[in-house]
């Protein structure tokens, strides 16, 4: 079976080869991209830089995703080769070396009929049913193998259907995935202001029946009133729909997921002595409805955004948790923040449930001046607080010469849920900050950064709440359009109860610089990179995890061609 593998990825490889040195005669197009990061690890016990194989002996880590795309005779292919060698992605205190065709794709049109082949991205809805899709910084790479047909009813509506497994590493999940919508569009009358965007969507899982017999295996282990039924097929509905109306814009979705065992890793289970332990399966329907409206006109934008999920874990495999093995994707209710200090404590979407909201205002009085404000509240369905942030910016641009930025954000944040921390108090911060841009002249600029967080008390272990006060100092200097270098240093001022201690058991006060260089020349980008980076929330598109301190190199190349 590995023999014939090796042989179908070589065939692919050589099909590439072929297609390539035929671009010219044949009037093909061959476009591809190029990123790969590597990491050397510098152990720092003082930070928690250690004990872990990256740090301990192997020193040294790479990822590389290489992708092909050819485009000739109505079809377009597409193949990716990835490698990742001590890689810290799956399991950031664990390492991961595997090499191998990461994704190949085939697709055709015909006509009103397009037929596609091999690892596909797609989404129904906003995804909230289905979404295949990437994050490499995450390592998810949820793609469907399988095959996807859609097919132009008329100019205004279509329908389609897939089926396959999900992708999984350089493997599948054995549960197998079918679905399909039909979305399309009303226009009013000639002259009228309004139109419609309708979708429908259903999705369909199948267990494997190793999947089944795992599931009978633990929960045959539980006691009678912890015990609960299994099925192999799982569906989802959902039903979308955008309305424009002149200025306003308007977009809601419902959907339903049919009863399905999954674990829920805050449920009480009993054990045979009497005992009580947290998590177990259970079994239970699923919704979510979500609706965001907006108003936009010159000089003020508002854009407000609500969501409430109820046990609606949609996975590929029934014992596989956080970031693994999603079918679906539920749109995140918080801002994303770009900033270092307002960016470390974000809210991972609450799967089994939650009520979000989220409101963003713009206004622009004049060209100069800008002001933004965001507000954000997550709470469970008990009415619990997960999250809450307030965030403020005023900026101001004199001429072409420079621009000041100044802000202040005011969170609230449930380590326990988040983080996994039990008994931990609500963590409360206020961070306010400044972005100053100054223009030398046409290509050179200078850039600073001012950031100070400050945390609350602990009232339980005494002292400041998490990793305690932060303060937090950047410099950039660009040279257009190819030099970029900057100098950074986040101090942890004033040291909390999770903070490293030193060898008298105090809490230290530690320094945590970069510095790091970019390099672009037309269509490559190069960069290196020294960190040393503390314990926290990693967030890409919405999706979040933990990850454990960093100090070493980065060295990070993106090719595009």
């Amino acid at each position: 079976m590995k023999e014939i593998k090796v042989f179908l990825k070589s065939l692919i490889l050589l099909t590439f080869c072929h297609l390539a040195n035929a671009q010219e005669d044949s009037g093909g197009r061959i476009s591809g991209n190029l990123e790969a990061n590597s990491n050397f690890f510098m152990k720092d016990t003082r930070i928690g830089a250690a004990n872990t194989p990256q740090y301990e002996h192997e020193l040294f880590g790479a990822d590389a995703w290489m992708n092909l795309n050819y485009s000739n005779w109505g079809f377009d292919f597409g193949l990716r080769f990835d490698i990742y060698n001590n890689s810290y992605l799956p399991d950031p205190r664990n390492s991961y070396t595997d090499e191998g065709i990461g994704r190949w794709y085939i697709k055709k049109k015909i006509q009103k009929l397009e037929i596609s082949a091999g690892y596909l991205y797609d989404q129904v809805g906003s995804g909230i049913i289905f979404r295949a899709y990437e994050q490499r910084p995450l390592f998810i790479d949820n793609a469907l193998k399988g095959v996807r047909l859609t097919y132009d009813l008329n100019e205004d509506w279509k329908i389609k259907a897939f089926t396959g497994r999900q992708k999984n590493a350089f493997d599948v999940y054995q549960s197998v995935i079918k679905g399909g919508s039909i979305e399309g569009y009303i226009a009013g009358k000639e002259g009228s202001k309004w139109s419609l965007a309708p979708g429908l969507g259903v999705v369909g899982r199948t267990h494997s029946k190793d999947a089944i017999d795992d599931l009978y295996s633990t929960i045959g282990s539980y006691t009678p009133q912890d015990t609960v039924s299994i099925t192999y097929n799982t569906y989802a509905v959902s039903l979308y729909n955008t309305l424009t109306f002149g200025k306003f814009g308007w977009y809601a979705e419902a959907a339903y997921k049919t009863n399905e065992t999954f674990f829920d890793t805050f449920a009480e289970k009993h054990n045979w002595d009497g005992g009580v332990s947290e998590g177990k399966f259970v079994r239970r329907p699923g919704t979510v409805f979500y609706s965001s409206l907006s108003y936009g006109t010159k000089g003020f934008g508002i854009n407000v955004e609500g969501k409430r999920t109820e046990n609606f874990t949609f996975r590929a495999n029934p014992f596989v948790q956080l970031n693994r093995g999603m079918i679906n994707f539920l749109p995140p209710m918080t801002r994303i923040n770009s900033y270092r200090l307002t960016a470390r404590y974000a809210a991972a979407t609450q799967e089994l449930g939650e009520m979000a909201f989220q409101a963003d205002i713009n206004y622009n009085p004049s060209r100069k001046l800008n002001f933004n404000l965001n507000f954000s509240n997550i709470t469970d369905l008990n009415d619990v607080q997960l999250y809450r942030e307030v965030y403020f910016t005023a900026k101001y641009k004199y001429k072409r010469k420079w621009e000041l930025l100044a802000g202040i954000q005011m969170q609230q944040y449930n380590q326990e849920i988040y983080e996994i921390k039990p008994g931990v108090p609500l963590l409360e911060t206020i961070t306010p900050f400044i972005d100053f841009t100054y223009k030398i002249d046409r290509k050179k600029a200078i850039r600073f950064e001012g950031q100070y967080m400050s945390v609350g008390d602990d009232n339980y272990k005494g002292g400041k709440q998490d990793y305690g006060n932060w303060v937090f100092g950047l410099a950039e200097y660009t040279i257009a359009p190819k030099w970029t270098f900057t100098v950074s240093d986040m101090f942890n001022i004033n040291p909390g109860v999770n903070s490293p201690e030193n060898t008298n058991g105090e809490k230290e006060s530690i320094h945590y610089p970069r510095f790091d260089i970019y390099f672009t020349h037309k269509a490559n980008r190069f960069s290196l990179s020294y960190v040393k980076q503390v314990e926290g929330i990693v967030c890409s598109g919405g999706i979040c995890r933990l990850e454990p301190a960093f100090s070493g190199v980065k060295f990070t190349v993106n090719s595009s061609f």
